[in-house]
């Protein structure tokens, strides 16, 4: 950054103007300068004019071979997508439950939906079994 360059900020203190723009041999020198012996991270970037935390990050990206000609960072693999309309139906609920034991223990249970479909189970009945046929059919 030129002397003439004039960084505005707002009342928090925080950069307003245009970010600095840096090529990749500005920031690769700017790294190397960073391995001299001796030299301070904080004390390059602050000649710089750079913050230190950034310096520390193109380092990584040295480390990484980031930072030479042509070096690009390997893309994302995009996967095709289809969209389409959702086939939720709309919710039922039970209208009716009526459960009848006999005395040979068979039992029916007709349960009637709003949409006026109904389901008569007739038999033996598990009591699990049911709860769950009708916590099932509750959901819909």
């Amino acid at each position: 950054m030129s002397a003439e360059e004039k960084v505005t900020t707002d009342t928090l203190g925080r950069r307003t103007g245009p970010r600095q723009q840096h090529s990749i041999a500005e920031k690769r020198q700017i790294v190397e300068e960073t391995h001299v012996r001796g030299a301070s991270v904080a004390t390059v970037a602050r000649r710089r004019g750079v913050n230190a935390n950034q310096v520390f990050a193109w380092r990584q990206l040295y480390r990484q071979g980031l930072l030479k000609e042509g070096a690009t960072r390997p893309s994302a693999a995009l996967l095709p997508v289809k969209v389409g309309t959702p086939t939720v139906l709309p919710s039922e609920r039970v209208v009716r439950a009526a459960v009848k034991v006999e005395r040979d223990e068979r039992a029916s249970i007709e349960v009637k939906l709003a949409n006026g479909h109904s389901i008569v189970v007739h038999g033996r009945l598990h009591g699990k079994s049911l709860a769950r046929v009708i916590d099932l059919l509750v959901r819909r």
